[in-house]
C-alpha cells in the first residue's frame, strides 16, 4: 500500500455556469492530435489534405455512435428508457466501440472518392495510438476505469468516502487502474508504429498491426477490470479476441494487402482490357474482302503458309 499511486480525482471543471469533464477534454484533444499526426501521414500515401479534412468529419461523428453504441450493447439492462439511451453525457461510452465507428463511417464516402481504406488507415494508425494516450490522461484525471483489488505497485489507493470518481473505488482500498496500464502500453505502440513506418510496407500492415497489438493488450487489461461478463470475457475482450484474430491471419499468413477496399485501384475490380487509342475496335471475325490484290509478286517470293494465309487489315 505504500507504493501505491494517490491523488484526489478532478472528476468535473466548474466554469460558472458550466462543468466539464477532464474525461470529455482528454478525448477531444487526443482526437485533434491524431488527426494532426494522421495529416502529415496521409500526404506521403497521395491522399489529399481536402480528404483527410472529409474522412476526419466522419471518423468524428461515427466514434461518437460507435462509442455509445458498443456501451449500451453491453450495458442494456442499465438503461430504463430510450431517452437514456440518447443522453450520452451522462457518461458510458466503449473506446473499441468508438474506433469501429470511426474506421467505418467513413468507408462509404472513401470508396465514392477512390480513396484506399488501407492506405487511410495506415495513415491513422499512429494518430489513433497517440490520441488513446492523451485520452487516458483524461480517464486518470477523473478516476475512471479503476480495476479489482490489487498489491501491484502501480495499482490506485482509493480516497476516502467525500472525494468524488468516476467508477466506484472503495476508500482505503488498492486497486487496479487499468487506464495507466493502457496508456503505458499505448506508448510503446505508438512508438513500435512511428518506426514501422519508417520503411515501406504493404498497404495495410500499420492499422493490422495496431489491431493485433492493442487488440491483445486490451484482451489482458479487462482481466483487472470490473465489467460485465458474458462467458467469462467482457464485450470488449470478444472484440478485441477477433481484431487480433483477423489481423494477425493477414499479417502472419495472407502478408499482403486485403483485395477489399482497394479504392483508388477502381473499387478493387480487375482492370479491363480497352482498346488502344487509334487502333480499330475488335469486333470478331474480319471481313472477307476477296484476294488480295496483285502487287507484282508471285506466292514463290512469299513464305509458303503466309502466302496462302495473307488477308488484308492485318
Amino acid at each position: 500500500m505504500l507504493g501505491a499511486i494517490s491523488y484526489d480525482p478532478i472528476v468535473k471543471i466548474e466554469l460558472g455556469p458550466l462543468g466539464l469533464s477532464p474525461h470529455g477534454i482528454g478525448i477531444a484533444v487526443g482526437f485533434l492530435a491524431g488527426a494532426a499526426l494522421m495529416l502529415r501521414a496521409a500526404e506521403k500515401k497521395g491522399i489529399s489534405e481536402d480528404a483527410v479534412y472529409s474522412i476526419l468529419i466522419r471518423a468524428l461523428i461515427g466514434s461518437i455512435i460507435g462509442a455509445r453504441f458498443a456501451y449500451v450493447l453491453n450495458h442494456f439492462s442499465d438503461f430504463e428508457s430510450p431517452v437514456e439511451i440518447l443522453q450520452i453525457w451522462k457518461g458510458g461510452i466503449s473506446l473499441l466501440g468508438g474506433i469501429i465507428g470511426g474506421i467505418a463511417v467513413p468507408c462509404l464516402w472513401a470508396r465514392r472518392n477512390g480513396v484506399s481504406f488501407w492506405k487511410a488507415t495506415d495513415a491513422a494508425a499512429p494518430g489513433l495510438a497517440l490520441g488513446i494516450v492523451i485520452g487516458r490522461l483524461g480517464d486518470l484525471i477523473v478516476g475512471d476505469h479503476l480495476g479489482k483489488p490489487t498489491r501491484f505497485i502501480l495499482g490506485y489507493l482509493c480516497p476516502g468516502a467525500s472525494v468524488d470518481t468516476a467508477s466506484p473505488c472503495p476508500p482505503g482500498v488498492v486497486v487496479h487502474q487499468t487506464a495507466l496500464y493502457d496508456l503505458l502500453l499505448t506508448a510503446v505502440l505508438l512508438g513500435l508504429l512511428l518506426w514501422l513506418r519508417r520503411r515501406d510496407r504493404f498497404d495495410g500492415f500499420l492499422i493490422l498491426t495496431f489491431g493485433a497489438v492493442y487488440g491483445a493488450q486490451r484482451l489482458l487489461e479487462d482481466f483487472f477490470r470490473e465489467d460485465v461478463r458474458r462467458f467469462g470475457l467482457t464485450g470488449s475482450q470478444w472484440t478485441a479476441s477477433v481484431a487480433v484474430l483477423v489481423c494477425l491471419y493477414v499479417l502472419l499468413v495472407t502478408r499482403r494487402t486485403p483485395a477489399w477496399g482497394r479504392w483508388d485501384e477502381g473499387a478493387g475490380a480487375e482492370p479491363t482490357m480497352t482498346p488502344d487509342e487509334g487502333e480499330p475496335e475488335d469486333k470478331g471475325e474480319p471481313e472477307d474482302k476477296g484476294e488480295p490484290e496483285d502487287d507484282g509478286e508471285t506466292p514463290e517470293q512469299l513464305p509458303d503458309q503466309e502466302a496462302a494465309d495473307t488477308e488484308t487489315g492485318d
